[in-house]
């Protein structure tokens, strides 16, 4: 009977050996990003591919110390953030390895691309310059450094410091101008808030709007967001504010932006699957998801902005080096605690 067993079993074991493992139908996706679109974007993903997307969702710090700790046992594949600071940092730490694959590069416009090959931008905001339209005529304003100027005194609106998108503002201040310019220009315009740091920049906007203030520091894809909004108080507190692009004169760098982006984990398990979601999520099809839904600016330059943001018109980017926003990063956090940006 025991042989009988045997030889039944022995030809089944035989072939399991020699199979190789089946190609995981996953990819664990570890996300900062908070955007609605994002769902439609992976819905659409697995769709066409099969491949599940899992997300883990948490602020970047978090997650970065959750791959530090899980180190070659980590089941992240991807690593998403909203500001290229936090993604350069990944990247120091070795917990990225590059992306060196020409098909996906060939897509986004060179000046967005990391130089260090650690991750790819899926989409780029500015942070840009609001204004009331009673209040405020476009032909006062001109530059960041601008609204140090007095004439501002009580005007400005912005959120805190501990906000990333501040701290990369404050990272490329400091790369175009210098330490001592930067804390100088902090200090003067810190003089100049209308209230103390507090809420999200759609707050900013409904500050304006309730007249709290007359100007705001915002990413620009917020406008898009109340313009679309299904709610009448953020419709009415986009429609009370005007776009203004700043450092755009003939010897100006240009406004500043930050990228989107993603890495690929150091200890991907499904590297080839994380490379497909890459190559999917600047495709001209999310692309175009991204720009209609989220209203930030394709990294495609063959992609047009959604109509709402064509109507702010096109504007000159600073070109500084994005991993700039990640060096000078604990630089403008001291800048902050010193200047009293709270």
């Amino acid at each position: 009977m025991k042989k009988l067993i045997i030889a039944l079993f022995l030809p089944l074991f035989i072939s399991g050996c020699g199979e190789k493992p089946s190609k995981s139908n996953e990819i664990n996706l570890y996300s900062q990003r908070h955007y609605e679109v994002d769902k439609l974007q992976y819905k659409k993903f697995e769709e066409s591919t099969g491949i599940k997307v899992n997300v883990i969702k948490a602020n970047a710090d978090e997650l970065i110390e959750r791959m530090k700790n899980e180190g070659k046992n980590s089941p992240a594949d991807l690593f998403i953030t909203v500001d290229v600071g936090k993604l350069y940092q990944a990247s120091q730490m070795g917990l990225l390895q590059k992306i060196k694959i020409p098909s996906i590069l060939d897509k986004v416009s060179k000046d967005l691309i990391d130089k260090n090959e650690f991750w790819v931008p899926i989409t780029y905001r500015s942070r840009i310059i609001v204004h009331s339209k009673d209040r405020v005529n476009a032909s006062e304003l001109s530059t960041y450094e601008n609204l140090a100027d007095e004439k501002w005194k009580g005007r400005v609106l912005v959120r805190s410091s501990s906000n990333a998108y501040n701290q990369a503002l404050m990272s490329s201040i400091i790369a175009n101008l210098g330490t001592d310019d930067a804390a100088k220009w902090s200090e003067a315009l810190v003089e100049n808030f209308a209230r103390d740091p507090k809420g999200s920049d759609r707050d900013q906007v409904k500050a304006i709007a309730s007249g709290q203030g007359d100007i705001a520091i915002v990413n620009s894809y917020y406008i898009g967001l109340l313009l679309s909004s299904e709610k009448e108080e953020e419709i009415n507190a986009g429609e009370s504010i005007s776009v203004f692009f700043p450092n755009q004169g003939p010897n100006e760098r240009g406004s500043h932006i930050n990228v989107s982006g993603i890495g690929l984990a150091m200890n991907s398990p499904n590297k080839e699957n994380a490379l497909e979601l890459i190559n999917y999520l600047i495709s001209d099809e999310a692309q175009k998801t991204y720009v209609s839904n989220s209203f930030e600016y394709s990294v495609n330059p063959n992609i047009e902005p959604d109509e709402i943001v064509q109507k702010w018109g096109e504007f000159k980017r600073d070109s500084l080096d994005l991993n700039m926003l990640g060096k000078y990063r604990k630089d403008a956090i001291r800048i902050f605690d010193k200047t009293g940006w709270k």
